[in-house]
């Protein structure tokens, strides 16, 4: 999942994308886990991470859809 274009998450409904968004964040609260824990080896993986929920939150906001809403679901 990791490294999703904004292309590819502009192609995707709403609910698929608010479901990425949901394994996305559950995937950066793992990695920032390990890299507390001293068990992360590859830190980039930490950015790609938060850089691949902004941009579907990014494409979330910019079709109008209540992210908090749609989270809290």
């Amino acid at each position: 999942m990791a490294g999703t274009k904004a292309i590819e998450l502009r192609d995707m409904d709403d609910t698929v994308l608010v479901e990425h968004l949901r394994t996305a964040r559950r995937e950066l609260f793992g990695l920032r886990f390990q890299h507390a824990t001293g068990e992360l080896e590859n830190t980039s993986r930490l950015r790609d991470a938060k850089r691949d929920v902004a941009r579907a939150l990014t494409v979330l906001r910019e079709r109008g859809v209540d992210v908090n809403k749609e989270l809290s679901r």
